[in-house]
């Protein structure tokens, strides 16, 4: 039990004789109990830190085989196309590779700010004003990037070129494994 003692022993100079006062004492075990129950309870009660995560939006699963009919048409005027390769090489293009949009040809370029991050700005700000002077344009229209990484590409590179989706608010991005000889010549030596 822990005691507190307060107070001397009652020794002195002679003189008259006092009454001996008692030590005053508190005891400290149950204000120990509780903090140590406390601690134990906010300790139960706080969440640690989550790990953080990117939300992706992943198609349906299906047991039957992709129809070939059923593509989904795109206006290439929207479209930006990114090839990752490996030794972090990027390659984008405006449009698909088939047929490249007029100014569209294949260009390197470098992760972060000055690199596939400017581009990325600068495709949004255009689409968004091509889509703005067409009509029939609906308020979901803007860029649609396509992000094909190769074999050789890392996992890094593919979460990079998702930081930029985020950073440059692409409204719609999709990762394809597709990729055709032509592009894959383009990031390989």
């Amino acid at each position: 039990m822990a005691e507190l003692n307060t107070g001397d022993s009652g020794g002195g100079k002679g003189g008259k004789v006092r009454s001996k006062k008692q030590n005053s004492k508190v005891d400290l075990t149950a204000m120990v109990d509780l903090a140590f129950l406390l601690i134990t309870f906010f300790m139960l009660t706080t969440s640690l830190s989550k790990p953080q995560s990117m939300n992706l939006g992943l198609p349906d699963k299906n047991d039957k085989k992709d129809d070939p009919k059923e593509e989904i048409k795109v206006d290439q005027k929207r479209t930006m196309t990114i090839v990752l390769g490996g030794d972090n090489k990027i390659k984008w293009f405006h449009g698909l590779l088939a047929t490249p949009e007029p100014g569209g040809a294949p260009t390197e370029a470098t992760y972060g700010k000055e690199g596939i991050r400017k581009e990325i700005l600068k495709r949004v700000t255009s689409v968004a004003a091509y889509c703005a002077a067409k009509s029939g344009s609906k308020p979901g229209d803007g860029l649609i990037v396509i992000i094909k990484p190769t074999k050789k590409a890392t996992y890094r590179n593919l979460v990079d070129i998702l930081d930029e989706m985020a950073i440059c608010n692409v409204p719609t991005y999709a990762i394809v494994n597709d990729i055709t000889p032509e592009e894959l010549k383009l990031v390989t030596p």
